[in-house]
């Protein structure tokens, strides 16, 4: 995974993201504040924000926009990533990659759907065989991580046991993953966005081939933590990122959390999220993965197009660490 360096201090770092924090960014005359910035650290977007693309397209944008990695969420709008044609045979997956090398693209997360918290025995099964599934093809594709959910905490299962379904799906694909040369990432999703139980949950998985997706606006929308409490406790699990902005809409606050709102997101720096303390915290923290992009356009398809929101984030990426 590409590293980056900068002869910038810290001190100056964080006074610019702190800048940028108190300011309703609406251009880049705002993101100037920046600063002296001399390197731009590895930008990926998920594919989640193009659902309609073909694959030819994806990489052709990727390059020339300035992005150097993929993270691949479902292709025409097919999750199930082994049946998509471009990695359905090894021979498909030959091209694909080559394809990747001509680009000098890498992919830099495979997002299955798989989920940990199920009691079922079926259900559970079929959730973990997915996340196998995903690792067995992130090794051919040469790529380092598969995302899986936690993902909720139901009301009719007692939470511990639940917590403790979890912990115990991320060892089996910890086991599973060992010699693939992949890493199972558990992103900050659903209803375990809290720092103490994600803390939790990774220590006592305790596995060399696991790890955290930090989804900063996933967790900050819902407990408001600040991402100066969250990244000293969660620093060392993470490995890949997952960087949006936006504001809730409506909604009430019960026991210190939003609930019943609805997420609005919008271009980065546009939105409430403390977006850039984060990035200034993992910048001079020594994170060394990618700044991956999601726009969740699947989901959300009243968002602006992905010609605009993709080409929009290395812009806005880009200004914030060089200097105008």
């Amino acid at each position: 995974m590409a590293a980056y360096s900068s002869d910038v201090s810290r001190r100056d770092f964080l006074k610019a993201g702190a800048g940028l924090l108190g300011l309703t960014l609406t251009g880049t005359a705002a993101l100037a504040a920046a600063g002296p910035f001399k390197k731009v650290p590895p930008l990926s977007f998920s594919t989640l924000g193009c659902p309609d693309w073909p694959f030819p397209a994806i990489m052709d944008f990727a390059v020339k926009n300035g992005y150097s990695g993929i993270e691949i969420r479902g292709i025409q709008r097919q999750m199930d990533l082994p049946k998509c044609p471009e990695f359905s045979s090894p021979a498909n997956i030959t091209t694909t990659l080559q394809q990747m090398k001509e680009h000098g693209l890498k992919f830099v997360d495979l997002g299955s759907s798989a989920e940990l918290h199920h009691a079922d025995t079926a259900t559970r099964q079929k959730q973990l065989d997915e996340a196998r599934r995903f690792i067995d093809l992130a090794h051919e594709l040469h790529c380092p991580y598969v995302r899986v959910f936690p993902n909720r905490l139901p009301k009719e299962q007692d939470r511990q046991a639940t917590v403790e379904l979890i912990i115990r799906g991320l060892k089996e694909l910890d086991q599973y993953a060992r010699h693939s040369g992949v890493t199972v990432l558990m992103e900050t999703h659903g209803d375990l966005v809290e720092t103490d139980l994600l803390e939790q949950i990774m220590r006592d998985a305790d596995g060399r081939n696991i790890g955290l997706i930090w989804d900063i606006y996933n967790m900050w929308s819902i407990t408001h933590e600040p991402p100066d409490q969250v990244y000293p406790r969660l620093k060392k699990y993470i490995r890949h990122t997952h960087i949006k902005d936006g504001k809730t809409v409506g909604g009430h606050q019960e026991n210190g959390k939003i609930v019943d709102g609805k997420e609005q997101y919008l271009f980065l720096g546009q939105g409430e999220s403390p977006i850039f303390e984060a990035i200034g915290l993992l910048y001079q923290g020594g994170y060394k993965g990618y700044y991956s992009f999601e726009w969740e356009k699947l989901w959300h398809p009243e968002l602006a197009e992905p010609e605009l929101a993709l080409a929009d984030y290395p812009k806005k990426m880009k200004e914030l660490f060089s200097k105008l």
